[in-house]
């Protein structure tokens, strides 16, 4: 084992745990133990109370059917002897056990007749005085000289004298005390063993999180491709690690967008704002050749595509980093379709091309109404753009399979073979076209935030279809119409 791993191991927040969990199962099972011991100490008392109300009753019977001569005392004797013999939980490796048993008839006057047993005689009257018996049951004597205290069974004679049978607690106390010894040694190795149970399951796992901790705190600006390592399973940790790695994803792609962005931009900018700064510097010099107000609205024209530009990369780059914040709202995409196209149909008969819709019934979908706005503005305007004249532009709105689609056909040149297999990635664009190559980007990268997807390619008879799916919602709810919708978004 590496001194690493052994100072991980000495540091650990393991040992807290395992104290703990230790501690409580410890307290725990000497708890279980305790209520334990105290039935089977109520349970030998009650075998050793049956045993001794049993026996005195028939010493009583035989004492009091006995004649009162000089065989009574042999006789009497020789059935206590006999009971000493069939003592309950003896153990007969200590002896016969006489010693365990004393037989004591006293008089009705307090003398002494009959005294069978071991123990001093004299300190057994004594203590069987002292303890007062006021009823038939066992009670317990502590006979002095002696370190086990005697269970005392007592039954009065037809001759009014009282027979008095004591079982010494030695084998007793001595079964209880192995009880608890071997209680002890097992709840002794139970507990080690539990706890380096517990402290090994519970370092393991730490040792995952301290190996997350320490991959994530090498992860900076300058290393962010590095991930913290998966332990294998279902479990919590590995679910934290995955989450923490999906994580670091999708901050790598965030900083690598923004470094894109940075570079593009500062690349893509200085032409233009190069041309603006020139066109400002001549409108101010006199010439009577040009009139400077042209040149000036030259300026603020560029100005405008350039704040466009702007906002369609920033766009598109929040989009692709999945940072874009929407304003979902329910919407007719039918509906919003058929309004675009009336805006800009003027501006396909002035280019001499035909637009056709084909729209039947309203279809809803949720969406940013000024984004969806957009999308769809981006889609006719190139086609206005990009058209010869003369050719026709079919948009319609189909759903299949719980999506709502936008199709838009043209009979035009279609896509330059070079760039049709990267038609959504950023700055593609015909060789022909004047625009920064932004437009099949954002619309790609808005509607694959909304759930939806895109499909763009050249027709077989000529020309583009590009088609446009996002998740239908279901008829039937209230609906926010589009022109509405997107006044709402402007205001917030």
């Amino acid at each position: 084992m590496s001194s690493r791993e052994n100072s991980s191991i000495l540091h650990s927040e393991a040992w807290g745990i395992s104290l703990w969990a230790t501690v409580v199962f410890a307290i725990g099972s000497m708890l279980v133990f305790l209520s334990m011991q105290n039935l089977v100490a109520k349970d030998i008392q009650r075998r050793s109370d049956t045993w001794l109300s049993g026996e005195v009753e028939v010493l009583g019977d035989v004492a009091g059917r006995t004649p009162k001569d000089r065989l009574y005392d042999k006789v009497v004797r020789e059935v206590a002897e006999l009971a000493s013999r069939e003592v309950p939980n003896h153990d007969r490796t200590s002896g016969d056990g006489s010693d365990a048993v004393f037989f004591l008839q006293l008089g009705e006057a307090g003398n002494d007749n009959l005294w069978v047993g071991t123990a001093d005689k004299e300190s057994a009257i004594q203590a069987i005085r002292t303890a007062h018996p006021r009823s038939d049951n066992p009670f317990d004597v502590k006979i002095n000289g002696l370190a086990t205290p005697f269970r005392v069974a007592t039954v009065q004679t037809k001759d009014g004298s009282h027979i008095y049978l004591g079982l010494s607690e030695r084998d007793e106390l001595h079964v209880l005390r192995n009880l608890r010894l071997r209680f002890l040694a097992l709840w002794l190795v139970i507990v080690l063993l539990g706890f380096a149970v517990v402290f090994y399951a519970t370092w393991r796992m730490l040792r995952w999180v301290d190996g997350i901790a320490e991959a994530a705190s090498h992860i900076g600006r300058s290393n962010l491709n590095r991930r913290v390592p998966v332990p294998k399973g279902r479990g919590e940790v590995s679910r934290l690690a995955k989450t923490l790695n999906q994580m670091l994803n999708h901050i790598e792609a965030t900083v690598e967008q923004l470094h894109t962005i940075t570079d593009s931009l500062a690349h893509d900018l200085r032409s233009p704002l190069t041309a603006i700064r020139g066109k400002m510097e001549a409108a101010l010099i006199p010439s009577a050749s040009v009139d400077p107000t042209e040149r000036i609205v030259s300026a603020i024209d560029q100005l405008d595509r350039l704040s466009n530009f702007l906002d369609t990369t920033l766009d598109v780059s929040e989009a692709k980093a999945d940072a874009l914040r929407l304003a979902l709202t329910k919407i007719d995409l039918a509906g919003l379709v058929r309004s675009i196209a009336e805006f800009f149909e003027p501006s396909f008969s002035e280019r001499g091309c035909a637009l056709q819709l084909r729209i039947m019934e309203p279809v809803y979908v949720s969406a940013d109404a000024a984004l969806l706005h957009r999308v769809l503005a981006n889609l006719f305007d190139n086609e206005v753009k990009h058209l010869r004249p003369s050719c026709t532009v079919c948009v319609s709105v189909e759903t299949a399979d719980g999506m709502a689609t936008v199709i838009v056909e043209d009979d035009g040149p279609g896509f330059d073979p070079d760039v049709a297999a990267h038609l959504f990635e950023g700055r593609v664009k015909n060789k022909n076209s004047r625009g920064h190559g932004l437009g099949l980007s954002f619309v790609h990268a808005v509607v694959r935030v909304h759930g939806g997807a895109v499909v763009a390619a050249n027709r077989e008879t000529g020309g583009i279809r590009i088609a446009v799916s996002l998740p239908r919602l279901p008829d039937g709810e209230l609906v926010t119409s589009p022109a509405v919708a997107l006044a709402a978004h402007r205001r917030h």
